[in-house]
């Protein structure tokens, strides 16, 4: 019989390649599994790109398993072909120790680590152990076990066979295979879980610790690539990558991304990213069903995906923004609240002066032209701050401003602009 772990990956659609699913049912079965994923600090936060295969370790951590997270402090000074057209940049020490103390953060965040359980997450940076081989111990521990042939039909590097690629990153997937190695051999990981791109540095790692151990029971499986219902890759906004730091991607930004998902799409999201039971989920797409424009279940999935990424504080503020935005009380937000909240909105800049409404509606491109801009603000269509003004004779002045220097306008229901004042 199926294990209940196994079903719910599967009707979660989190399961893609799999080495023996038969050996992993017995393992989760029988005994307290411990098993890693593992990411290179390239950047000094995680994106929601690189979320999914370490939500699954998550999963499993809270069926009793217990997860080893791994930053790559060694791998990131090597980088992985990984699919890329050419080769990376290097990235220096200044640089990786940032991006590895950003990483450890947000994944301190996501699972549990100093709860006494025998279940407790352990972090490991692979520096640690990979900076004490030598090159010669590099070559003959462990080169001596890996034929070039094997390498070259990996398909991340092959497909860079024509354009070209460095001996630093043809190497890569053996490095990668002796952390599957250490772990073992440290930490008993029995494991490896990854993005459906890591199938081939997984694979590496089994078969190094088969040729050089003698290991049979070490498994691997690998997430599918997260998709939208029409195909396209899930995971960006108009902005670009939306990040787990607060700082790059707010949390009323994060908030507005998950809750903006299509119908077609949110309940996919749910099941991949939330830990919202089966039950709750298919109540949510009852509702999807039968009363989509009260967006429940878009509602559930912004507010879980805040939780489990920054916490309860956030959400609250992400809730306030939303409302202050949808009511129009902008006022009532905080100066951190209102830039975060128009991050993203157009933005002008105009003289420090006296504005007759009419002209600063056309210079700050709200209104395409005096005649339109007469007739938005007496049809009501214009807020300032939040506030409609039908006055054609309005003039705009320093009594208006918010924060010292700016003001909000909003033409129709949703078409705000941010002007500065210098």
């Amino acid at each position: 019989m199926m294990s209940e772990l196994i079903q719910d990956l599967k009707w979660r659609g989190l399961l893609y390649q799999v080495t023996n699913e038969e050996n992993i049912e017995k393992l989760v079965e029988n005994e307290t599994v411990s098993l890693y994923c593992g990411t290179d600090p390239t950047a000094d936060s995680l994106h929601i790109g690189h979320l999914v295969p370490f939500l699954v370790l998550k999963r499993f951590q809270q069926y009793g398993h217990r997860p080893v997270v791994l930053v790559g402090g060694g791998t990131g000074r090597v980088g992985d072909p990984s699919f890329k057209a050419s080769e990376r940049d290097l990235i220096s020490e200044d640089d990786l120790n940032k991006n590895i103390a950003g990483i450890e953060a947000q994944l301190r965040r996501i699972f549990n680590f100093d709860s006494g359980k025998e279940t407790d997450a352990i972090l490991v940076n692979n520096y640690d152990w990979l900076k004490d081989i030598s090159l010669i111990s590099f070559l003959r521990d462990y080169g001596k076990h890996v034929g070039v042939n094997y390498l070259l039909a990996k398909d991340a590097i092959q497909s860079r066979l024509e354009t070209g690629i460095s001996f630093t990153e043809f190497t890569y997937n053996i490095i990668q295979a002796i952390d599957f190695l250490h772990l073992r051999q440290t930490y008993n990981v029995k494991i490896q879980v990854g993005g459906s791109d890591q199938w081939g540095n997984i694979v590496s790692g089994i078969d190094l610790m088969r040729r050089i151990e003698g290991i049979t029971d070490a498994e691997g499986l690998t997430i599918p690539l997260v998709t939208k219902s029409d195909g396209s890759k899930f995971g960006k906004s108009e902005g670009g990558n939306i990040w787990l730091d607060a700082e790059k991607t707010s949390p009323y930004e994060f908030y507005q991304f998950w809750f903006n998902q299509n119908d077609e799409d949110v309940i996919h999201f749910l099941k991949v990213f939330t830990f919202l039971s089966k039950e709750e989920i298919e109540a949510l797409e009852e509702s999807v069903k039968i009363e989509p424009h009260l967006r429940k279940a878009q509602r559930a999935l912004a507010e879980e995906m805040i939780k489990i990424i920054h916490d309860e504080a956030a959400l609250e503020e992400a809730l306030r923004i939303t409302e202050a935005l949808f009511s129009g009380n902008i006022k009532e937000l905080s100066g951190k609240e209102l830039k975060d909240a128009m991050k993203n909105a157009p933005q002008a800049t105009v003289e420090n002066t006296e504005h007759p409404l009419v002209n600063l509606l056309v210079d700050a491109k709200i209104s395409p032209s005096r005649r339109q801009a007469r007739e938005d603000i007496k049809n009501g269509a214009i807020y300032i701050n939040g506030e409609r003004e039908q006055d054609v004779d309005y003039t705009v002045t320093s009594k208006d401003f918010l924060e010292g220097d700016l003001i909000v306008f909003r033409r129709g229901k949703k078409k705000y602009t941010v002007v500065y004042f210098e």
